[in-house]
């Protein structure tokens, strides 16, 4: 497992077992080496929309395949929604391209109210569109709230004859130009001010599309809603449900985040390791030095670290019910620490690479513009770790006895998705005790000295919890939710590593960099003027933990794992 860790176009192996799964992500590969390099950096630099992916999009259906429940399916057997799948599509579209990631990524988002409600005309609507190769969007935002939707203005008015008229803008929606079904967010305005979600569409004369917000090859839309005709076909869900969707809709949408920012950053390795490999700067290879090498392996387990969070944070949402809702945690971790971890991946290679990465015959070039989007997409980072606060204490002191988890591969519709419930009751989530994936690790240094660690942050929550003031201070409330957030991520990445037998060595490696993070936080509570002198004490035997290096492990990791992708792959011209 670990040598082939980062996905490898030239020698895929997709973790699909079906051969219409493994299909779908061969035929995209070969769609994009194909279409080669020069292309597609033309196309992005020259903000092309992509007319030739969806055309390839309509002939394989692979949108149809990917993003239609089976019960929808009619008779293709290779349709369902299965998230493990949507992940490793994710990965390969964001290798090439975020704004090919974009398309599919609000696709998903533009589904899911529609999956999630009773018009089954809509779903069968959906279901068709898919097949003939239709995008989706998201019609949530506005301009003057985002995605506050408590202050949405877009209004449904009834017009005396059964039917509404809906007025409004709508800021931010990707796909807005050509999607074959806007599910479009708002509230009734018949006096029970219920919020509603109904279905738009761009070639309505009453639907205006004003302008691309972004300079990109990708559309996202500035449209207006005027007077536009909605009859009860086109509502989706009205009253509380309809805002439950919406925010569990992003739940679905947000988990999809954290794979586009890996495929990113692993064309980047590979462009930035075979650079560096080849090129000798003052008589040596820049491989040969020191601080070179220092760089790359970092950045390498990293990226190890974020694929081994993913795999194992898809499991519990493949298994979620109304009695395991873990993955309200997981999900936000993934959206945080992930696409934040890939631009510290990106930043590492960058500062390895210099100049090379800003040429603009180079993927990373591209990279470089359009990493920092995934982590503001879906709540940006300081909302999730808000968000990922809520369940700290049920983590760490009240734990529940589920039985565990194991890899969930299988060939199915993950239903569970378009019934989560009431968008409510987070301080109530449980989760299995974190220790025994720590203590499966304990012989390694440095997964030992993060235990320890843990240990010290747990017994401050303990002994000496934030105090009401701090709690809404986000000086102190984020490194408090940013320490809880790497405990959250080390425990997933253990338990993965557990699974696939992954190398020791790898794993202690990765613990040196996670000891630094987890001191690094609690720097910040330790320098904060509100920390008591309890807390104080505690953050400075959190920061007097030191990682222990192990030269020899290293080197032999570098040498295996890293300096071994040389070559590795490099696109086609």
């Amino acid at each position: 497992m670990t040598t082939n860790l980062l996905l490898q176009p030239n020698r895929f192996q997709s973790l699909m077992s079906d051969p219409g799964s493994r299909s779908i992500m061969t035929k995209t590969i070969d769609f994009f080496e194909n279409k080669g390099k020069t292309r597609l950096l033309e196309d992005f630099w020259g903000r092309v929309w992509y007319r030739d992916f969806l055309d390839f999009l309509k002939k394989e259906r692979i949108f149809a395949k990917l993003l239609t429940p089976a019960a929808y399916a009619g008779d293709d057997p290779d349709c369902r929604w299965d998230t493990a799948r949507n992940n490793e599509f994710s990965e390969i579209l964001a290798f090439y391209g975020l704004g090919y990631w974009y398309c599919f990524q609000v696709s998903i988002l533009g589904l899911g109210p529609i999956w999630m409600s009773d018009n089954e005309a809509a779903k069968q609507k959906a279901a068709r569109l898919l097949r003939e190769g239709a995008i989706f969007a998201f019609g949530l935002s506005e301009q003057a709230h985002g995605a506050d939707i408590y202050s949405t203005e877009t209004r449904l008015t009834p017009a005396g004859d059964g039917s509404y008229l809906a007025n409004g803008e709508k800021y931010y929606i990707g796909n807005g130009n050509e999607a074959g079904m806007v599910s479009t967010f708002g509230k009734m305005d018949d006096g029970s001010g219920d919020y509603v979600f109904f279905v738009t569409n761009f070639e309505h004369k009453q639907y205006e599309l004003k302008k691309n917000v972004v300079s990109h090859q990708e559309y996202v839309a500035n449209f207006a809603l005027n007077d536009y005709p909605v009859g009860d076909e086109d509502i989706l869900i009205r009253g509380e449900k309809a805002w439950n969707s919406a925010l569990n809709t992003v739940n679905v949408g947000k988990f999809n985040i954290g794979p586009g920012s890996i495929g990113v950053v692993e064309h980047c390795f590979y462009e930035a390791i075979t650079h560096a490999a080849n090129r000798k700067l003052y008589g040596i290879h820049v491989t040969d030095m020191p601080h070179v090498q220092k760089g790359f392996l970092e950045a390498w387990l990293r990226l190890a670290a974020m694929k081994l969070y993913q795999r194992r944070a898809t499991d519990y949402f493949r298994n979620a019910s109304d009695e395991d809702r873990r993955y309200l945690l997981y999900n936000p971790t993934s959206k945080m620490k992930v696409t934040t971890q890939a631009e510290q991946v990106l930043m590492l290679l960058w500062n390895i690479i210099a100049a090379k990465g800003f040429e603009r015959d180079t993927y990373f070039s591209m990279a470089a513009s359009d990493i920092w989007g995934p982590s503001k997409l879906e709540g940006t980072v300081h909302v999730n770790v808000q968000l990922i606060r809520k369940f700290m204490m049920n983590y760490f002191f009240n734990p529940a006895g589920y039985p565990e988890i194991s890899t969930t591969l299988d060939a199915r519709t993950d239903d569970y998705l378009f019934r989560q419930g009431p968008a409510r009751g987070l301080g109530k989530v449980r989760f299995h005790d974190y220790a025994p994936a720590f203590d499966s690790f304990k012989d390694l240094p440095n997964a030992g000295r993060f235990m320890a660690q843990v240990d010290l942050f747990r017994s401050m929550l303990e002994k000496a919890p934030p105090s009401e003031l701090q709690d809404k201070d986000p000086s102190f409330s984020l490194p408090v939710g940013e320490m809880f957030s790497i405990v959250v991520y080390a425990q997933l990445i253990l338990e993965q590593a557990r699974i696939d037998g992954l190398d020791p060595a790898v794993v202690n490696q990765i613990f040196e960099f996670m000891v630094r993070d987890f001191a690094a936080f609690g720097l910040e509570i330790y320098d904060n003027p509100s920390a008591s002198p309890e807390q104080v004490e505690v953050c400075r035997d959190i920061m007097c933990v030191r990682s222990r290096p192990d030269r020899k492990e290293a080197a032999r990791i570098w040498g295996e794992y890293v300096l071994a992708l040389n070559g590795a792959y490099e696109m086609k011209a």
